[in-house]
């Protein structure tokens, strides 16, 4: 693959030969790093063999943080670190140092035939044409999509982001794109598209679709916020971190720390985090962000009733066989965890009945479920 020269190369190129369509060949890699090399210098050929010192830490979600396709949380690169005994930051990278190149850096990731630029095209394109649709309709909110065409944020958010090309996208959600465009196939969305396109209908959207440029000043943000996380972290003493109430004193027995519940249900079984009046205990090993979370309805089952609470761990990453609440726009989302057969990490919910690819989502917006109380 031929690299541009300047910022440009650095970028990967702000844009490639297919006119007024912003190609971001580079955009699944949100965080490039040094793991890999620092991985081998440690003497771990293959990153399986790392990932049995870092039990914490899915062999799914260490793969995707050294492809650079997940954002990794400071504590997960502390982790990291610790078992190639090196500093945290020696795992961060300057994107804009002049000898860094992200085709160059992403080249040991890229599998497969090279990128076909007129389906990275249309995926833009559609992107546009899917945001114009919306824009021209106030009635297609987010919750109006997920209930109506059965399109989850999560993947309605990456198809407005062009972050993987229309082939790559299972039945379910190319149906819910027809319905949605008001087609009956494939060939009639190709159609419909390259028609909006060329009459100009796309070109205010276009130009809200993230782009290399305005990945790549993404990226330097994400990189800035884990450093200065990191020496956060290293300015504050282990002492100061306090947990989020005292804990009051139990004598002959381990100190019992409440903390606060909230929690309200919304439609599509969604929890408002509403505070409530009432206290839960939280397990010893629970970190200090932990919080109770009303369940307000079954929407796992009868085995998590709607009078339960559940303890939720900000500070812990889920794993597959366990429960995880995951942050939407509107309110928390409680899911079983599973692993398909490549082993990626599924969200699981009953009522409403829902996948969520658990991988793709922000770790930020992902918190295990440590305990749960039941009335």
């Amino acid at each position: 693959m031929a690299m541009a020269k300047g910022n440009k190369k650095r970028q990967g190129g702000a844009r490639s030969t297919l006119g007024d369509v912003p190609v971001d060949l580079y955009r699944c890699f949100v965080f490039p790093n040094r793991m890999r090399e620092q991985r081998r210098i440690a003497g771990h050929a293959r990153l399986l063999r790392l990932a049995t010192t870092l039990p914490e830490i899915p062999y799914i979600r260490l793969s995707k943080i050294e492809r650079g396709e997940v954002v990794p949380r400071a504590d997960e690169l502390r982790r990291i670190a610790a078992a190639l005994n090196i500093a945290p930051a020696d795992l961060l990278v300057d994107v804009d140092a002049p000898g860094f190149d992200i085709a160059h850096w992403a080249q040991p990731f890229v599998e497969g035939a090279p990128a076909d630029l007129d389906e990275e095209r249309f995926a833009v394109l559609l992107a546009a044409a899917l945001r114009a649709r919306r824009a021209g309709d106030p009635a297609l909110t987010i919750a109006a999509i997920e209930r109506d065409y059965a399109l989850a944020p999560v993947n309605l958010s990456r198809v407005e982001n062009a972050q993987k090309t229309f082939d790559r996208w299972n039945a379910a959600t190319h149906s819910a794109l027809y319905q949605l465009l008001r087609v009956a196939d494939a060939a009639e969305l190709r159609d419909h598209v390259a028609m909006l396109h060329a009459n100009g209908a796309l070109d205010a959207f276009l130009a809200g679709i993230p782009g290399p440029a305005v990945r790549h000043e993404r990226t330097r943000a994400r990189i800035a916020e884990i450093a200065a996380a990191l020496r956060a972290d290293d300015a504050t003493p282990t002492l100061a971190a306090a947990p989020v109430l005292a804990p009051l004193p139990v004598i002959g027995a381990a100190s019992v720390r409440l903390v606060p519940v909230l929690g309200a249900p919304l439609a599509q079984g969604l929890i408002a985090d509403t505070p409530t009046p009432e206290k839960a205990e939280a397990p010893h090993a629970a970190g200090p962000r932990a919080f109770g979370l009303k369940v307000c309805r079954a929407t796992l089952g009868g085995g998590l009733p709607g009078q339960a609470v559940v303890i939720v761990d900000p500070d812990r990453y889920p794993s597959a066989g366990s429960l995880a609440a995951l942050r939407e726009a509107d309110g928390w989302r409680l899911l079983s965890v599973g692993s398909d057969r490549e082993g990626r990490m599924i969200g699981y919910s009953s009522n409403p009945e829902l996948e969520i690819a658990l991988d793709d989502c922000d770790p930020a917006r992902l918190a295990a479920l440590v305990s749960a109380i039941f009335p």
